[in-house]
């Protein structure tokens, strides 16, 4: 076990002592940032908050007494932890708990463990074993659909008809007669069936579904060389559409029973449909509403089709020149029954909030507005009128990536910040969202945590973190900078991450961290004493950065459009002149030795930075990347690239572009990512062999979606001092 962390004047860089210090620096660090909230969770009735929290014997568990205002440690996790080993007679770690799904109840807490619901009652240290947790039988792969064919029955919400699909139809029966039974449509077959996604009306006389109109799915094939349980490869096989793939389209129908008829949607009222999503039924029964994604991400609607008659109509249509983001800023509730919604748009130039008709879909008010953005909503009071959310970039003077908290009313009045103070805010609100536990923090300052009420007063300070032992390390605190962009007036923002042992009198090789995109922003906002990994890269001898360029998200629409059919841009004009002004005011950064790294989509971009920008990257280390926006998943390439696949696509693939190399260039992959199709780099480097282009190639074995693990990172180390240190790495054995 590491005890002491030793930092020592060196000349070199890239030495043994170097490696050594970065080989150790995450275990040095762990476990030394005190009392700052890990996990935390409240009480049924909101009364009581229990958090968990590192302290110097460890880690334990907090409960804090809303009504009296007081909190008390109850039990330390080794307690939990050891009757819990006890029970089961084998060692467990100390991340072996879900913290997600911990329960307060009382005087007892309820936790998940190897597929058992367990209870641990701390003041009489008893745990109990309670039951067998039914597990839902469905795939995490990003391409899992739910099955639509066939399916177990659907109930009435009275429990008397059961609805469900046999040969591609939709029959009824009695719950509880499986003789009598009712076939409700007949032009089902396997060529055009109806959904067993199958909804109930709440008057129980009506049904919903779809009729799908299926397409061929294309098959991702993956060779795993090296299984564990066989001598032999093994074959894996994926459902892949990628961009330019025809889709299934889906026409969402209703049957009444009242009138014994079938209403359908027509294929010109949904025509070129990405997706249709979110059939519900409306209180009433009168309709249900659904949403229509047109293929292209440029026009998105919410539908109404009417039980009674078969009307459908746009509620809703929203539209872009550019795109929709409608994977990460998607947002709607409805109001008394669908009678007016709440709706998020970027239709003023920044993600907010709009009061719609429900019935028209005009704008009642506009809720939130101005040059800043809404992140997230996470309550709606129907009885108060009020609105609960995460924002940023409204107050000014701070990083316009830190996360804020407010309310404000339906009709866009009273807007109140709940959390205002310098730092980056996560709030975890009790059930009824009357009080909630704000930790906030900056990457350069260790997190303060409160309690405060709806108002957003501080009510209890619950903790301040200590950092004490991680100074007597001599770690540095990331920076965070900021510069002017490429337009001359927006402020691009990232961090800089210096090695422990930094002397200015030195020159520091520069490697920038890239992820770019367009889903989100990257660059870490709260306190972190090794970012992503960045300071262990540090402590060989670079200055090592992150940033946010344009083309990603979180700030105006004009700032993220510039990813729009031109991902090869990666925010790279930003950040090249982010690093020209961190360089001019820090001038022992060495911008003649600039490396770049990065995973997935950074590993498009990182890759991109040596055949787009070769006159300022010199060298760049790309995992499993996705080389050619046509190899990689339809969902999230055509949601930026656009569709139909233009000469867009061909102008932004690495592959396309291989023979523009300059530099030099390491390719890690694993062997079974089903998330990028590997083919994607394999192509890459076939590309690059045939223009002649050296480079290296590493293949993991067994490995999927992944930066390349313990062997991919020692790879990227060496890569980057032997290219920009100019050094020979030590044999791994050596340190």
């Amino acid at each position: 076990m590491l005890t002491v962390f030793y930092i020592l004047p060196c000349s070199a860089q890239g030495t043994v002592s170097d490696y050594r210090r970065a080989k150790q620096l995450k275990g040095a660090v762990e476990g030394k940032l005190y009392d700052a909230p890990i996990a935390s969770g409240w009480s049924l009735d909101g009364k009581e908050l229990w958090y968990e929290k590192q302290t110097p014997k460890g880690r334990v568990f907090i409960l804090v007494n809303i009504a009296q205002r007081t909190k008390k440690e109850i039990f330390t996790l080794k307690e939990l932890l050891g009757s819990l080993q006890n029970k089961l007679g084998h060692s467990i770690g100390e991340d072996a708990l879900d913290r997600a799904k911990i329960k307060l109840s009382g005087r007892r807490l309820e936790f998940e463990h190897q597929g058992y619901a367990w209870t641990w009652d701390w003041e009489h240290k008893r745990l109990v074993q309670k039951y067998a947790i039914a597990r839902e039988d469905r795939s995490t792969y990003w391409g899992w659909v739910p099955p639509n064919r066939e399916g177990e029955g659907i109930p009435s919400p009275d429990g008397k008809w059961t609805a469900f699909i046999k040969d591609s139809n939709i029959f009824i029966r009695p719950t509880n007669d499986t003789t009598t039974i009712k076939q409700l449509t007949f032009d089902g077959r396997p060529t055009e069936y109806y959904s067993a996604q199958i909804h109930w009306s709440p008057d129980n006389k009506k049904i919903a579904s779809s009729k799908v109109h299926p397409a061929a799915v294309r098959q991702l094939t993956l060779v795993e060389s090296s299984p564990s349980e066989q001598l032999q490869p093994k074959l894996h096989t994926r459902d892949y559409p990628k961009p330019g793939d025809s889709l299934t389209q889906y026409y969402p129908v209703i049957y009444n029973l009242e009138l014994d008829t079938l209403f359908i949607t027509r294929v010109q009222e949904l025509e070129n449909q990405f997706s249709i999503s979110r059939i519900a039924w409306r209180q009433d029964s009168r309709a249900i509403s659904f949403e229509y994604n047109k293929r292209g991400h440029q026009q998105y609607n919410v539908m109404e089709l009417a039980a009674n008659n078969g009307q459908v109509r746009p509620i809703i249509t929203e539209r872009s020149d550019t795109f929709i983001d409608y994977s990460g800023k998607r947002y709607r509730f409805d109001l008394r029954d669908g009678k007016e919604i709440i709706w998020a748009s970027e239709r003023d130039g920044w993600n907010h909030l709009y009061r719609l008709d429900g019935q028209t879909g005009e704008i009642i008010n506009q809720i939130t507005k101005g040059e800043w953005v809404v992140r997230r909503v996470l309550h709606v009071d129907q009885q108060q009128k009020q609105i609960i959310f995460e924002g940023s970039g409204r107050e000014r003077g701070q990083d316009p990536y830190f996360l804020q908290y407010y309310s404000i009313d339906f009709d866009g009045n009273n807007l109140r910040a709940l959390t205002h103070e310098d730092g980056n805010h996560t709030a975890t609100f009790n059930p009824d969202f009357s009080y909630f536990m704000d930790m906030y923090s900056r990457i350069d300052t260790v997190p303060r945590t409160v309690l405060r009420d709806r108002q957003g007063t501080v009510i209890m300070s619950l903790e301040s973190a200590d950092d004490s032992e991680l100074q007597q390390l001599g770690l540095r605190t990331p920076e965070a900078f900021s510069a002017t962009g490429r337009d001359g007036q927006t402020d691009i923002w990232g961090i800089i991450v210096r090695p422990s042992n930094f002397q200015e009198n030195k020159s520091y090789p520069i490697v920038e961290y890239i992820y770019a995109g367009p889903h989100s922003s990257f660059v870490p906002k709260s306190f972190a004493i090794n970012p992503n990994g960045m300071q262990e890269l540090a402590e060989l001898g670079f200055i090592v950065v992150q940033i946010d360029g344009m083309g990603t998200s979180n700030r105006s629409k004009r700032f993220q459009d510039v990813c729009w059919k031109n991902l090869k841009d990666a925010g790279f004009a930003d950040r090249i002149l982010w690093i020209k002004a961190a360089a001019e005011k820090y001038t022992y950064m060495d911008t003649t030795r600039v490396g770049i790294y990065g995973t997935s989509a950074g590993g498009q971009s990182s890759a991109g930075a040596l055949l787009f920008h070769p006159e300022f990257y010199k060298v760049a280390v790309s995992s499993c990347g996705c080389h050619d926006n046509r190899m990689d998943k339809i969902w999230w390439n055509e949601q930026w690239m656009g569709w139909p696949v233009g000469p867009e696509y061909a102008a932004c693939s690495n592959i396309e572009n291989a023979a523009n190399l300059q530099g030099k260039l390491m390719l890690i992959v694993g062997e079974i990512d089903d998330n990028v199709d590997p083919s994607s780099t394999f192509q890459f480097t076939n590309a690059l062999i045939k223009a002649g282009k050296d480079h290296e190639l590493i293949v993991v074995p067994g490995m999927g979606h992944s930066s390349g693990g313990t062997f991919g990172e020692n790879k990227r180390r060496d890569f980057f001092v032997r290219h920009l240190l100019g050094v020979r790495p030590p044999e791994w054995d050596n340190y």
